[in-house]
Formats: structure tokens, C-alpha cells, sequence
């Protein structure tokens, strides 16, 4: 029996948020490797550029996610440019500080679930509608996080959590709402990697590390080429009968 499972993306275009470090960076890296067009897209052009000198199929997308406008254009982009948009990655992202939530500005509680949540939600639905034109169907990704899935406490950043919970049941709503179409929504949602938006947890050997390894069944952070597997399950045809679900890739933190 020859294996039907199919990881390569020749032919395809994906838009990756959040590319100038941490998981888009890899991402964008990993889906030009399995032969898709990527737009790596981030606010830092400096670094887009850098990653984009990596390969030929790398182009950098200056964008600010929280700028409807500019979500459509990078939309605009990918079909002026390449014809066609076939995979979006929503993956940048922004935390609320470590703040009881009593405390918390409402002004920074609105910007991380417009950054988190309704970003990603405004550049879906552009893709979307391009997607529907194309009639070949589509796979949008949205980062999540196991804050998504269990409170954060005690790492009070209520902001995050809501977030990213909202993601992930924005993920099976848009998922029943495209399926007709062929487009298939998900989400994966990440344990503790080490990226900007964690580092501090990743200081020497302080309580945030000890507090990691204590808490993950197997007993320690994830690397990040250990989330290569779920994009490419979920970007190519391997996952095309896979949709409205959320992954867990958090060595054993949910399991808990």
C-alpha cells in the first residue's frame, strides 16, 4: 500500500502575520521549504528583509495587523503579485504584562484582543473572499495558545487568555461557516516556546523555566521545529479532511 499523504506545497501562496522572529519567522521559512510562496509579514521590514534573503520564495509584506486596511492590501498583494492566496497563518500576536486583572488597563485589555482575536478574524474573512472566487478551497491557521485552552493564572494576563480563547472558537465558527467552500480552518495552539513574547520565562535558570518544566508532562519547553509537523498537517493536503480543530502542542500542559 503506497502512503497517500502529501506534505509538499508547490504552487500555493501563504501570507504568515507575524514573521519577523519567533514562530512566524520559522513558519514562513518552513512553508518556502515544502515549495509554497510565502508573504512574510510583520511591522519590522528590517527583519523581513534579512529573513526574506533567506530564499527566493520569501517576500517581505510590511504590515501592521491592527490596521484593517493594511490586512486587506496584504490580501491585494498576494493575488496582484501571485495570482491566488491559498494558505494564511495568523500568527502575530501580543501579551498583556503579568497584571492581576483587577488592575489591568482596559485601553491595553482592548489591544491584545484586537491583535490576537480580531486581526486575525479581518484577514481570514479578506482571504476568505478570495479563497471562494478561487473555488480550490484554502487553509487558514490560526495561532492560538494553550492560554486559550486553560487559564493562565498564575501568570495573571487576562487579556491573552481571552484572546486567545476567543481564537480558538472563532476557529470552529469559521470553520463551519467556510466548509462549504473547501476552506478549512484550524488552529494550533502552542505551549511554552521560547520567543520574544516569552523570554522572560527563559531567563537562566529562574522560577519561570522551573515553572515551565514543572508543569509539562514532559518536563520541559518545546523547540520550535517541533511545531513543524502540525503547520504542514494542517497547510497541505495531508490535513484536507482535518477542520475546526485546535492542536495542542504543549509537551503534556493541557493533559494536566
Amino acid at each position: 500500500m503506497a502512503l497517500t499523504t502529501d506534505f509538499r506545497l508547490d504552487g500555493r501562496v501563504a501570507i504568515v502575520t507575524g514573521a519577523s522572529s519567533g514562530i512566524g519567522h520559522r513558519f514562513s521559512q518552513v512553508l518556502a521549504e515544502q515549495g509554497a510562496v510565502v508573504l512574510a509579514a510583520a511591522r519590522r521590514v528590517d527583519r523581513l528583509e534579512d529573513l526574506a534573503a533567506t530564499s527566493e520564495r520569501i517576500h517581505a509584506a510590511a504590515c501592521d495587523v491592527a490596521d484593517d486596511a493594511q490586512l486587506e492590501a496584504l490580501v491585494e498583494r498576494a493575488v496582484a503579485d501571485h495570482g491566488r492566496i491559498d494558505i494564511v497563518v495568523n500568527n502575530a500576536g501580543t501579551t498583556d504584562a503579568v497584571t492581576p486583572a483587577e488592575h489591568e488597563d482596559p485601553a491595553l485589555f482592548r489591544h491584545v484582543v484586537d491583535v490576537n482575536m480580531n486581526a486575525c478574524f479581518v484577514l481570514a474573512a479578506a482571504a476568505a473572499r478570495q479563497m471562494i472566487v478561487q473555488e480550490q478551497g484554502g487553509s487558514v491557521i490560526n495561532i492560538a495558545s494553550v492560554h486559550g485552552l486553560v487559564a493562565a493564572a498564575p501568570n495573571a494576563q487576562a487579556a491573552y487568555a481571552a484572546s486567545k480563547g476567543g481564537l480558538v472558537n472563532l476557529t470552529r465558527e469559521l470553520a463551519a461557516q467556510w466548509a462549504k467552500h473547501r476552506i478549512r480552518v484550524n488552529a494550533i495552539a502552542p505551549g511554552y516556546f521560547e520567543t520574544e513574547l516569552t523570554e522572560a520565562m527563559f531567563v537562566g535558570e529562574d522560577a519561570g523555566l522551573r515553572y515551565i518544566r514543572r508543569n509539562t508532562l514532559l518536563g520541559r519547553p518545546g523547540e520550535l521545529a517541533e511545531l513543524d509537523g502540525p503547520l504542514l498537517l494542517l497547510a497541505s493536503d495531508a490535513g484536507t479532511y482535518i477542520t475546526g480543530q485546535t492542536i495542542a502542542v504543549d509537551g503534556g500542559w493541557t493533559a494536566r
